[in-house]
C-alpha cells in the first residue's frame, strides 16, 4: 500500500511593500503667474536663461514684451546702446526692469538705475532660483542688488551728496550725462550738434532730455535750463 503524498501548500503571496504617497503639487494659475519677456545679445544665452526661468512655478516666460510685467535683459556691455533699450523698456513700455551681466563698471551703475533696473544678478550667479527671486522682486517694485553692488551704490550716493571737487554741486537728481546735455542746451546747439560733440545718437540726446522732464517735472527745455541753472547744476 503506497503511502499517501504529502499535502501541498500553497507559499504565501508576497506583500507588496507600501509606498508612501505626497499630495500632488498643483500648478500655480496662469493668472498669478509673473509673464517675464527676455532679451539677449544671442540665442544660446536667451534659451539658457529662458530654461532657468522655466523651473520655476511663479514664472511664465512670454515671446510678447508687451504683454509682459517684467523684462530681463542680458548684457556683455553697458553701453549706449543696452542703457537705451533699457530705457525703453521701462519709460515707453511700461515694464519693470531687470538685468543680467557679467560687470558693472563704477560710473556705470548709477546710469542703470536711472535706467529704472530694479534687480541686477550677475551671470555667475544665474540659477534657477536666484533669477527666479530677482523677478519676483522686480515685478512687486523692489529691488535686488548684489551685495558688493549695494555697497558701491551707497558709497557713490554719500559722495554725490557731499559733492566732489570734480563735480561741484553735482547732486542726485542729474547724471553727468544729464549735465553734459543740458549745459550744451544752454548753449544753444540743437539735438544733431549736441549728439555730435558728445558722441551720442540724437535718440540717445533727444532721451535725456524727455527723462529730465519727465522726472523733474518740467515742461520743456527752456524749463530744464532754467531749473539747472537755478539749481546749480551747470
Amino acid at each position: 500500500m503506497s503511502s499517501p503524498s504529502p499535502a501541498l501548500v500553497a507559499a504565501p503571496s508576497p506583500v507588496a511593500p507600501a509606498v508612501a504617497t505626497t499630495p500632488a503639487v498643483l500648478p500655480v494659475p496662469k493668472d498669478r503667474r509673473v509673464r517675464v519677456s527676455v532679451t539677449a545679445p544671442d540665442p544660446i544665452s536667451r534659451e539658457g536663461v529662458v530654461s532657468q526661468l522655466r523651473r520655476h512655478p511663479d514664472v511664465e516666460v512670454c515671446g510678447d514684451a508687451a504683454s509682459a510685467s517684467v523684462t530681463l535683459f542680458v548684457e556683455d556691455t553697458l553701453d549706449e546702446a543696452a542703457l537705451t533699450r533699457l530705457r525703453r523698456a521701462v519709460r515707453g513700455e511700461g515694464a519693470r526692469a531687470m538685468l543680467v551681466t557679467g560687470a558693472v563698471r563704477e560710473h556705470e551703475l548709477l546710469d542703470v538705475i536711472e535706467c529704472g533696473v530694479g534687480a541686477i544678478v550677475w551671470r555667475r550667479e544665474a540659477t534657477a532660483h536666484r533669477l527666479a527671486q530677482a523677478v519676483l522682486t522686480t515685478a512687486q517694485g523692489g529691488g535686488d542688488l548684489p551685495t558688493d553692488l549695494l555697497g558701491q551704490l551707497i558709497g557713490q550716493v554719500r559722495r554725490l551728496h557731499q559733492g566732489g571737487s570734480d563735480q561741484p554741486g553735482f547732486i542726485l537728481s542729474f547724471t553727468k550725462r544729464e549735465v553734459d546735455v543740458v549745459r550744451l542746451v544752454a548753449e544753444g546747439f540743437d539735438t544733431s550738434e549736441i549728439a555730435q560733440k558728445l558722441a551720442y545718437s540724437e535718440r540717445t540726446v533727444k532721451n535725456v532730455m524727455h527723462g529730465l522732464t519727465t522726472r523733474l517735472h518740467l515742461r520743456n527745455r527752456a524749463h530744464v535750463v532754467a531749473y539747472a541753472l537755478r539749481e546749480g547744476y551747470i
